[in-house]
């Protein structure tokens, strides 16, 4: 009896493992860009830490809201489906729209935490400060790289490809950001 409330408790948290990866990805990757982006400005890491916590608060809760509803949505238009046609021809989706949107948050938080770690390390340690971004960048690497691998068992897929693919997609997103900000800057100046 324990092992079989185990294993479905297991299953339960599976289901909500693509809102995780999904998460994941977005908050590693969105506050890696304000990272970057600040960092290509040559602003202090101050201003990294003020708009990479509201990016990782505001965005994080804009995705589970977002999660929320769409999740909502499409069970009440399944709903409405079966309720119009004489057989079930669809399931219903048995995932609850709270839940989804709670593992979008915190997936979100707790990965895109990860690129602003150096940042808040060299607060208490100022030895790291001129490593900072560079240590950013490769805890965030490490990150794309877990998610990635994440996202291989969701979808079957091959882990290293995942993985890799997790990681220059966000590679990209990183140039994009921190070549945005190094124009605007020398713009600016």
């Amino acid at each position: 009896m324990k092992k079989e409330k185990e294993s479905e408790a297991i299953k339960i948290e599976k289901k909500y493992l693509p809102e995780f990866v999904y998460g994941g990805i977005d908050g590693s990757i969105t506050t890696f860009a304000v990272v970057a982006g600040v960092m290509g400005a040559s602003l202090s890491s101050a201003i990294v830490l003020i708009l990479g916590f509201a990016n990782l608060f505001a965005d994080g809760f804009s995705m589970a809201t977002s999660n929320y509803l769409s999740t909502k949505s499409k069970i009440d238009l399944i709903s409405k489906r079966n309720k119009e046609s004489s057989k079930k021809l669809f399931c219903v989706e048995n995932k609850k729209p709270l839940k989804a949107s709670i593992a979008t948050f915190v997936s979100f938080v707790l990965i895109g935490l990860i690129p602003l770690v150096s940042f808040l390390l060299a607060l208490i340690f100022p030895e790291l400060q001129s490593y900072q971004f560079r240590l950013s960048i490769i805890l965030t690497a490490l990150a794309f790289i877990i998610v990635g691998s994440l996202k291989a068992q969701i979808s079957h897929k091959n882990i290293l490809h995942s993985a890799i693919e997790t990681l220059i997609i966000g590679g990209i997103a990183a140039l994009v950001a921190f070549s945005v900000g190094h124009f605007l800057r020398v713009i600016l100046n």
